[in-house]
C-alpha cells in the first residue's frame, strides 16, 4: 500500500522519463536526451513545479537555442506538461498519451511539423 502525498504523486523526473519514453522509445533523438538530462535529478513531486503549463516548453526552447524546438522535444514537453496535470494517466498507452497531449496543447489542429511527427509515430490526430 502506498502512503503519503509523494507516493501518490509522480516526481518531476518520473513524468519526464515517461514523456521521453513515449516520444523517443529508441533513444535516437539527441535533443530529447538532453531534455531528459535537464530533469533527471528532480525528485520533487510534479505538483510542486511553478508554472507547470510552461516549464517543460521553456526547457525545450532553451535546449534548442535560437532555433525553434524540434517536434520530438516539443512533444516530449507536451506529454510532460499533460502528465503534470493528468498524473493518473502516467502509465496509459503511449499512442493515447501522444494524442491527448497533442490535443491538450494544440487543439484539433496541431502545427504541420507536429502533425507530421505524430503521423510518423503512428498517431492519428
Amino acid at each position: 500500500m502506498r502512503h503519503g502525498f509523494h507516493a501518490e504523486t509522480p516526481t518531476v523526473a518520473e513524468v519526464v522519463h515517461r514523456a521521453v519514453a513515449v516520444c523517443d522509445p529508441d533513444d535516437a533523438d539527441e535533443l530529447i536526451g538532453e531534455f531528459l538530462l535537464a530533469y533527471e535529478d528532480r525528485d520533487e513531486p510534479v505538483t510542486a513545479l511553478d508554472e507547470r503549463d510552461r516549464t517543460f516548453f521553456e526547457t525545450a526552447e532553451r535546449l534548442e537555442g535560437d532555433a525553434l524546438p524540434g517536434p520530438g522535444v516539443e512533444m516530449a514537453a507536451a506529454v510532460a506538461t499533460y502528465l503534470a496535470f493528468r498524473r493518473d494517466e502516467v502509465y496509459d498507452d503511449d499512442a493515447d498519451l501522444l494524442r491527448l497531449a497533442a490535443r491538450a496543447e494544440y487543439g484539433n489542429h496541431p502545427p504541420p511539423e507536429i502533425a507530421a511527427w505524430l503521423q510518423d509515430a503512428g498517431v492519428s490526430t
